[in-house]
């Protein structure tokens, strides 16, 4: 570890002033490696999926878990995606001319060494390896043990566009074992890594926090709402309540708690758990709402504090817009929140008013995401205040520094 870490210094050192054009040929030489590789890709993912599925991991896990021919040709087109995004190292972010004749220049520079730790999804690997080298940052990435041999796979392919491309292995690297003591020792190499990123369930979100003294970029729980306003228009609410839980369940941004304004309770709640319930879905929430439809089961109060990631929603009644919000602020974490309503004064108080780091009207959940924003990839979705929060990719991968020009001036 100890070398490991040496190496990832020794990388973003040369990353950090790395031309633009370089790097851009970088991704997409490991884009090429990806998908020249992925016959081994997916034959590492089977014997993964075939160890998860002994072990009875749940559905949303294993889909988490799984990479096809077409997640592993997002995997790539994500790499070329970033490559095409403007180089956010050496932007001047502010500068003003001071009366003294002082120029002051605020510019955007790399952070250093990042450490991602991760659990079941191995496009992880791909994404954070591609925004942490586009944002000139050496990276060392911990997988779980549930995609270790996935992880690998691509290591082994993103290695190979690296070299290609003339930049030093070091600049991506793989913890390469399952020991779950390797979290710890990363955890506390602080003097060589500037930021954690933990990618996972709020258990290791929570570990991570406790036991390192390096910068995290938390991403807690996404326990995400969707609220139909009075004024929501009803097929717009069919449609966007069904694809935010049952898109893809096991994802962050996936819906967990349906809000729904008492008023429409009759016109639009019973075609919503009607569609839900075809869906495959299970739906908990009380004995006023069981009457709309006999396969509602009862909710108990630990379900509007869950994210199932999985094919369960929990829906209550509440008053107004103001019951909405404040049962957001009580359960919410803070990540993605969204409202369907017509009514563009209640849209915009909701959107002013949720403290979560995305708000949404009128769309999806399921949206939360770097890729979709048009950042290319992402590492994960901040939840914190700090900065960053949302959707990491490049430009939140970066920090600055001052840069001070002059002409002979001494302080007097």
């Amino acid at each position: 570890m100890e070398s490991v870490g040496a190496a990832a210094r020794d990388a973003a050192h040369f990353l950090a002033s790395l031309p633009h054009t370089q790097k851009n040929n970088a991704l997409r030489d490991m884009a090429k490696a990806i998908r020249a590789h992925h016959s081994d890709i997916q034959q590492a993912n089977e014997q993964d999926n075939i160890a998860a599925k002994n072990k009875n991991i749940s559905a949303a896990l294993l889909d988490r878990l799984k990479l096809d021919v077409v997640r592993i040709e997002a995997m790539a087109k994500g790499l070329e995606s970033i490559a095409e995004l403007p180089d956010p190292v050496g932007r001047i972010l502010a500068e003003n001319t001071r009366p003294n004749g002082l120029l002051i220049v605020r510019i955007s520079v790399p952070i250093g060494v990042i450490g991602v730790i991760y659990e079941s999804r191995p496009n992880v690997t791909v994404d954070a390896a591609g925004l942490c080298l586009k944002s000139g940052n050496a990276v060392i990435l911990r997988g779980g043990s549930d995609s270790f041999h996935s992880s690998m796979a691509i290591m082994k392919a993103l290695h190979e566009g690296l070299s290609h491309a003339g930049i030093p292995l070091a600049a991506v690297q793989m913890i390469e074992t399952p020991d779950r003591k390797a979290v710890d020792e990363m955890l506390a190499m602080d003097r060589y890594i500037d930021v954690i990123i933990p990618r996972g369930g709020q258990q290791l979100i929570q570990y991570t926090m406790e036991k390192t003294r390096i910068p995290v970029f938390k991403h807690l729980a996404g326990m995400c709402h969707t609220y139909i306003h009075a004024s929501a228009d009803k097929e717009m609410a069919r449609r966007i309540v069904l694809n935010a839980k049952m898109r893809r369940t096991g994802i962050c941004g996936a819906t967990e708690v349906l809000l729904v304004d008492r008023t429409v309770k009759e016109s639009i709640l019973p075609v919503i758990i009607d569609d839900l319930v075809r869906a495959g879905c299970e739906v908990r929430s009380d004995r006023e709402i069981q009457i709309l439809n006999p396969a509602v089961t009862l909710a108990g109060d630990a379900d509007y504090d869950t994210e199932f990631l999985d094919s369960i929603i929990s829906i209550k009644l509440v008053d107004d817009l103001s019951a909405a919000m404040e049962h957001i602020a009580k359960h919410g974490t803070q990540h993605t929140d969204a409202i369907i309503a017509d009514d563009l004064v209640a849209a915009k108080r909701f959107l002013n008013e949720v403290d979560s780091a995305i708000v949404m009207h009128n769309t999806s959940t399921q949206f939360a995401d770097g890729g979709e924003f048009g950042m290319g990839a992402e590492i994960g979705i901040a939840t914190g205040k700090l900065h960053a929060r949302g959707p990491v990719g490049v430009e939140q991968l970066t920090t600055f520094k001052y840069q001070v020009r002059g002409s002979g001036q001494v302080r007097a």
